[in-house]
């Protein structure tokens, strides 16, 4: 047994491989070159396909082993000295974690060979260990490759020997506790119950819980509906449930009709004309239809960097509300420090005070990549407008000869200026009401997304609260088409001497806008700076991308050179943001060309 110390986390992790009975099965030629090789130890995979080179996966590369390829003979070597195939195309090693998956072809002959490597690795669960010992059902999600079966085969370690607990590990592949009829020692005194074929594992689930008083079970892939549905029946026993599915985030099992019972299934509910007015919504919406099988969700990213919803149920209505979960993002260091965050989350001094500033604005000043180093984006040459009866037409006058460079200098410029720019010219929000009310002000909303609402007084930081009772509103917010017919809107606003403000459309700068309108904010002549979490939907990188790249075009070129700029091509949802956000500066912007290189054009006033 191969013992090393893992170079990502000296301090906490020890890794155990049996990489030597791997490469025993290797024919002479692949086994000698991996043995002599310096990053062995950091090997993921051999990949040994008929007819070609072999090759060694590691996880930066690939690299070939030999100029021969791999012949029958080769293949033949391999299988002679492993287990059996089981249904699924997998064999191992026995007493040992690595899996090697065969391809066929059509008649049933192995043309190919996956050769994986398994390590146990002690100390991987550092970042969840508060969670695991509290009692709660938990899924991991990741892509493949990212640690999801290590980390179960950890957890299922700990709660066995260090907290004396019966485990016992539903292994359809043999992968978590290793090939043959003894569990690799890496499981601890957890016990193992092997599949004949993968379509029968929700039925050893529900047997393991008859027939082995398990108070933990632990499952890899739940991959199928009855699988789920097993699941469930597990955890509404009162067994503590730790699993993997299929999906990258929790959104991937919303979508998923066949897992989404994991996270409480998903309905379709019809709300009346008055609720759907009230939440801004359409009158058909979705809503969790069940308890989640799964209490806490951890969203494996990186090896060294997961996401936390530690209320699956919370997460899971915010999602379908279209509302932004607040997870904990948990990293370790290289001293195997475990630092906990929120993926999004306010400035403390932004919060202290009372600024809103732009989250992006210093992360940006160091990010080396995206559009900006891609060298796309740039302005266009000097347009002179022609009216061609109700239709705007646009034509270039000249071409400066150095406009790349002069553009790229701009954006270093704006980049530079961007924190001392938000802080010198923001200004507070006054500190009573319009007519000396007593703050917040209360607002009543009508026929306007609560959301949005929410979103712009959380991240201006505006003395408001939003009430669903009229009779102790200060003001009324509504959209100008359901206004007109809601004679008795009007009419009680105007016995209560409410006043009403309306917009018309339920877009970001219309509610910014009017909610400055409502504080008297424009008459005193503040002028806050973008915060690009308000234009986007979701929040993620590329969005944020997109919004920065139109703020810098707006501030940089359009307004004080009044140069038209066309951006980098984007999806229909991002180029709406954009539009969004132009629109918040009083600008005109239209989309041109063709999918996918379809972008947006902005224009001087």
């Amino acid at each position: 047994m191969n013992t090393n110390s893992n170079q990502e986390n000296p301090a906490t992790l020890q890794v155990t491989d049996d990489l030597s009975q791997l490469l025993d099965i290797l024919p002479g030629e692949i086994r000698l070159r991996l043995d002599q090789h310096s990053r062995k130890n950091n090997l993921v995979e051999v990949v040994m396909d008929l007819g070609r080179r072999p090759e060694a996966r590691f996880p930066d590369g690939a690299e070939y082993l030999s100029e021969v390829p791999v012949t029958h003979a080769d293949l033949e070597y391999c299988i002679e000295r492993i287990g059996l195939f089981s249904g699924d195309n997998r064999a191992g090693i026995e007493q040992t974690l690595h899996r090697i998956s065969a391809i066929r072809n059509r008649v049933g002959e192995v043309i190919g060979l996956t050769c994986r490597v398994g390590r146990a690795i002690f100390g991987t669960i550092g970042m969840i260990r508060d969670l695991v010992e509290t009692g709660q059902s938990i899924l991991m999600l990741g892509r493949p490759g990212v640690g999801k079966t290590t980390a179960l085969r950890e957890i299922a370690r700990v709660l066995a020997d260090e907290l004396n607990k019966r485990v016992v590990i539903i292994d359809t592949s043999n992968e978590i506790a290793g090939d043959g009829d003894i569990p690799h020692p890496a499981i601890g005194r957890a016990r193992r119950m092997q599949v004949a074929r993968p379509e029968l594992q929700h039925q050893v689930m529900i047997e393991a819980v008859e027939n082995h008083m398990p108070e933990v079970i632990v499952i890899d892939e739940i991959g199928t509906e009855l699988e789920a549905l097993a699941a469930r029946t597990i955890a509404e026993r009162g067994v503590q449930l730790v699993g993997t599915a299929h999906g990258n985030r929790i959104e991937n099992l919303i979508k998923n009709p066949t897992l989404s019972d994991l996270v409480g299934g998903i309905q379709s509910v019809t709300l009346g004309d008055e609720e759907a007015r009230r939440r801004g919504s359409q009158k058909s919406v979705l809503e969790r239809k069940a308890p989640p099988t799964f209490d806490i969700a951890v969203e494996m990213l990186e090896r060294q960097k997961w996401v936390v919803h530690d209320n699956v149920s919370d997460t899971v209505d915010l999602l379908l509300r279209g509302r932004q979960p607040n997870p904990q993002v948990r990293t370790v260091s290289d001293t195997g420090e475990v630092s906990i965050t929120h993926e999004v989350a306010k400035p403390a001094s932004a919060m202290a005070s009372g600024r809103s500033v732009n989250p992006l604005a210093a992360s940006n000043v160091s990010r080396n990549g995206g559009w900006r180093s891609s060298g796309q984006m740039s302005p266009l040459p000097s347009y002179r407008r022609t009216e061609l009866g109700d239709r705007s037409l646009a034509e270039p006058a000249h071409q400066p000869s150095s406009e790349r460079q002069y553009f790229d200098q701009l954006l270093n410029e704006s980049f530079d200026g961007t924190l001392a720019q938000i802080n010198s010219t923001f200004a507070a929000p006054p500190s009573t009401g319009p007519n000396g009310e007593d703050l917040p002000l209360h607002v009543y909303p009508y026929a306007i997304s609560r959301h949005q609402i929410e979103q712009v007084i959380r991240t201006l930081n505006l003395p408001i609260v939003l009430t669903k009772d009229i009779d102790s509103a200060d003001s009324v917010l509504a959209l100008r088409s359901h206004l007109r017919n809601h004679s008795k809107l009007r009419h009680l606003a105007k016995n209560r001497q409410i006043p009403i403000h309306a917009v018309k459309s339920n877009s970001t700068p219309q509610i910014v806008r009017a909610l400055q309108r409502i504080l008297h904010m424009d008459d005193l002549g503040v002028d806050s700076p973008i915060d690009l979490s308000l234009f986007s939907r979701n929040g993620d990188e590329d969005e944020i991308e997109a919004l920065e790249e139109a703020r810098l075009a707006v501030e940089q070129i359009v307004i004080p050179k009044g140069q038209p700029v066309e951006l980098l091509p984007r999806s229909a949802k991002v180029r709406k943001m954009q539009h969004e956000l132009v629109e918040h500066y009083r600008l005109q912007s239209s989309s041109f060309g063709d999918e996918p290189n379809r972008r947006l054009r902005i224009y001087p006033a």
